[in-house]
């Protein structure tokens, strides 16, 4: 068994028994004897899934779950799988894509095995819940088969999914991120990977996870098959499409633009500040078993969990922001009916399937018109009656306007008594938000701009006092002082004090010679100035009359010089 298989067998067991149990809701003609049920069960069964060429052991875990028939998407993906082709597929959520790929992929692998941290296929998921669903349907679906799987997803030990992969994977099912960092350390070879599956590739395109899927299929061996799911088909979509695929097939499923029949829906039309009492009050006048209150924002799934918890709700919250240990502990939790309410936001919930939902409650009315039907589409399932409740503000008109003509059907109003009464906004209160307070428009007060214009023009005129009353200003005091001190400031430059100072530093300085001053006669050679060394006379024979000429003409200042004569005369 892979890592996880325990718990998600558990989780298997625990459908089925809940399986059984609608089982015993149906009509009493499914309660005959099971000799007159199985021949009728066959015929189904040759004429649903039989036929697409689908192994007997998968077969008998369908019937095990109870699908008898194949959804419009399996109906054709699945034969197109098991030929080899590429596919695809454009089908939202809710679709059955799941089993459209799941389904052909077990009866592909289930001729051989794997080997050591080399797995066979490979399915990507943008996010860890999806993850986690596509899991426990391998568990579900491949009961009779023995194929092995692992899950690897951010938020657990990467030590036990190294020993899970080195035991040898069939499907390898993981988040992008996590992917690449165990590849990164060598512990994980996908150059056996036989079938790669992209799911959900609008989303990853906006959780901005393309990069990281380009990286991954570049790793990837070529001669592949590779399955493509998205909801929408982008520009940016088609383009890895076409980079991918090799001749697809292409599968296009209409989007679900219509809401169940089993589905009792409702709007209610409140102000911004009493929307937390509308909810709690329609959460206590419901026989609300289990219930989806759905969010637009992360931070408003925390402020509106602590709201609930404070008033006495048994309530958790599930959103992108919450480490992995908590999310998937919470999502446990809300599938074994100890949390009875779970408020969260549209990424953390797309995909999760949660059978025997009772209400969907849509705290904000949703900012697309396709996910309020995916948002409401999970309650009512298996042919069982929901109820769906929608609480909106009165900025939210041109968004319920989108969702009521996607639907081709208006919301039935609902009332609460004892709220304050709403209505309709003029215009859109979303797009109005940031160019004023309360997201209303600037315009609102022009109307007091026409009495500004007249009342304060005609008393203009009165403000001439003001300019008789400015002689009597103390201006002219504040001249006379400034004149007072003018002399105090003028004073400084008298000081003897800096004057001498300057002309001290002036003394010191280097006299600077100007061309045109008179500096008196010119100086030749050395001037007085004669060094010493210049007075000492050359060897030889020398004149008597220099001699005495040098002695007569050497004062008390030359002494050295003397000296240095003297001993210039001792050494000739």
């Amino acid at each position: 068994m892979a890592l996880g298989d325990e718990a998600h067998a558990e989780f298997a067991g625990e459908f089925e028994n809940a399986d059984e149990s609608e089982n015993t809701d149906e009509p009493e003609s499914m309660d005959e004897p099971e000799n007159t049920d199985e021949p009728k069960e066959a015929e189904e069964n040759a004429d649903g899934f039989a036929p697409l060429g689908l192994s007997e052991p998968i077969l008998r875990a369908l019937h095990d779950k109870g699908y008898l028939r194949p959804t419009p998407i399996q109906e054709q993906a699945i034969p197109t799988v098991l030929m080899g082709r590429d596919v695809l597929g454009c089908a939202q959520t809710g679709t059955g894509k799941t089993a459209g790929f799941t389904l052909p992929l077990l009866d592909i692998l289930s001729g051989s095995r794997a080997r050591a941290r080399m797995p066979r296929s490979l399915i990507l998921e943008p996010t860890r819940e999806l993850a986690l669903q596509v899991a426990e349907n391998f568990v579900a679906y491949g009961k009779y088969l023995k194929l092995n799987h692992a899950l690897l997803i951010g938020g657990e030990s990467m030590s036990d999914q190294k020993d899970v992969l080195t035991k040898g994977v069939d499907v390898l099912i993981a988040t992008p991120g996590r992917l690449i960092d165990l590849f990164e350390r060598g512990g994980l070879m996908l150059n056996d990977v036989r079938v790669l599956v992209i799911d959900e590739a609008d989303r990853m395109l906006d959780m901005g996870f393309i990069p990281d899927i380009e990286r991954i299929v570049a790793m990837l061996p070529k001669t592949r098959q590779t399955l493509f799911f998205s909801a929408t088909m982008a520009p940016e979509i088609r383009r890895l499409a076409d980079a991918f695929l090799q001749n697809p097939k292409e599968i296009t499923v209409s989007k679900p633009a219509s809401v169940a029949t089993t589905i009792t829906s409702g709007l209610v039309l409140v102000q911004p500040h009493d929307k937390r009492e509308a909810l709690r009050r329609l959460i206590k006048s419901e026989d609300v078993q289990n219930a989806l209150i759905f969010c637009n924002r992360k931070r408003d799934v925390d402020i509106l969990l602590k709201s609930l918890t404070k008033h006495g709700f048994n309530a958790g919250a599930l959103h992108g922001d919450l480490a992995q240990s908590v999310r998937f502990a919470t999502l446990e939790k809300f599938k074994a009916n100890e949390l009875q309410l779970l408020v969260c936001s549209d990424v953390a919930a797309r995909g999760i399937d949660i059978g025997g939902l009772s209400h969907v409650f849509n705290f904000d009315v949703p900012h697309h018109a396709e996910d309020y039907v995916h948002r409401i589409g999970r309650t009512g399932r298996a042919g069982r009656e929901g109820r769906a409740f929608t609480i909106a503000s009165p900025e939210d008109r041109l968004a319920v306007e989108a969702v009521e003509k996607l639907i081709a059907a208006p919301i039935p109003r609902i009332e609460i008594p004892g709220l304050d009464a709403a209505e309709w906004a003029a215009d859109d209160g979303r797009r109005g938000r940031g160019r004023g307070r309360g997201g209303k428009p600037m315009g609102k007060p022009k109307p007091y701009a026409k009495p500004r214009d007249d009342e304060p023009r005609r008393e203009r005129p009165a403000k001439p006092p003001r300019v008789e009353e400015q002689p009597a200003m103390e201006a002219p005091p504040k001249r006379e002082e400034f004149r007072r001190r003018e002399p105090r400031f003028a004073e400084r430059p008298e000081r003897t004090e800096r004057t001498e100072r300057t002309e001290r530093t002036e003394r010191f300085e280097r006299p600077r010679y100007d061309r045109g001053q008179d500096n008196g006669p010119s100086v030749r050679g050395f001037g007085n100035d004669v060094p010493a060394f210049m007075l000492i006379r050359k060897r030889g024979p020398v004149n008597q009359s220099t001699d005495v000429e040098l002695n007569d003409s050497s004062d008390d200042d030359y002494t050295p010089d003397d000296n240095n004569t003297n001993k210039a005369d001792m050494a000739a």
